[in-house]
């Protein structure tokens, strides 16, 4: 029987597997456990490249459907009025983005009040909210159950 393959750090880092909400043969799409604002992600890529450019024809084919359910999942979830991909890969560098859902206002979650401080400017990443561990695997849970349903 083959090995599995090796996790990427920058996934260890984020949670997985406790914060997946879905997974493909290429990407993850996990709850980002600092909550820049309700329903901040990290998508990182499965194969193991630090650059964009390296990342395979067919990872990047995969990559548009992903992002199609990562949108309608996150307009249901926390009806957001714009949403912010960063690749930022200074701290942990393998391909992955940050998946930060912008708003005016306030979202409301597990008796948590959650704003966009940044908002209408670069999102504040520096002003994350660590949820409590229920609140956070309650949203993943959420996430996971409506991922791909339309």
């Amino acid at each position: 029987m083959p090995d599995a393959p090796k996790m990427s750090l920058t996934a260890s880092k984020f949670g997985y597997p406790e914060t997946c909400i879905a997974e493909t043969p290429s990407w993850l799409v996990l709850l980002r456990p600092q909550q820049v604002t309700l329903g901040s992600l990290v998508l990182v890529c499965r194969e193991p490249v630090t650059a964009f450019g390296d990342v395979s024809a067919q990872a990047l084919t995969a990559l548009q459907p992903v992002l199609k359910n990562i949108e309608h999942l996150l307009a249901g979830a926390v009806s957001y009025q714009k949403i912010n991909y960063l690749m930022l890969m200074m701290v942990d560098p393998d391909v992955h983005f940050h998946i930060i859902p912008r708003y005016e206002g306030v979202r409301e979650y597990h008796g948590l009040s959650l704003v966009d401080t940044g908002w209408p400017g670069p999102p504040r990443l520096d002003q994350a909210v660590q949820l409590p561990p229920d609140a956070q695997q309650a949203l993943v849970q959420t996430l996971r159950e409506k991922w791909g349903v339309r």
